[in-house]
């Protein structure tokens, strides 16, 4: 279950990145919802909120320990409960997006603007959400 959310992550990931590039020119912002969301090509050498820019090297070497090191958790843990699977495959999914672009370009493809928040992708999204998720069940569990 894991690989197979991780892998459609993945693919929806590429899809829409793939649309945007092909689609928009760089900077390019087409408003969807008028200052409250719109759809910006941005290529993004960094992390989150524009951190850690020009380092692109050593953040695809840190994506791709994580990668390893989530694939080898689930391979060596046959029971992780739905929760735990679900947030993992997420997490897994959008740091093979965002590795790919790192490896290929030298920069993630951002594109999702809400105008409140730095520019994002399908990719964050996924691991944003999996980080949520593994948060929930590790406050729960302590409580």
């Amino acid at each position: 279950m894991i690989f197979l959310l991780a892998s459609l992550v993945f693919i929806l990931d590429r899809i829409t990145k793939i649309i945007a590039v092909s689609t928009m020119s760089y900077g390019q912002s087409i408003k969807v919802l008028p200052n409250i969301f719109h759809i910006t090509l941005v290529l993004n050498n960094g992390t989150a909120f524009g951190l850690m820019k020009g380092q692109n090297a050593i953040l695809a070497v840190i994506t791709a320990i994580a990668i390893a090191l989530i694939v080898i958790y689930v391979v060596t843990h046959k029971s992780l409960g739905i929760a735990v699977s679900v947030a993992l495959g997420f997490i897994l999914g959008g740091a093979m997006g965002n590795l790919l672009d790192r490896i290929k370009f030298s920069y993630v493809i951002d594109f999702l603007d809400f105008r409140i928040w730095p520019v994002f992708n399908i990719a964050d999204s996924a691991i944003t959400l999996g980080m949520l998720i593994l948060v929930v069940i590790l406050c729960t569990r302590s409580s």
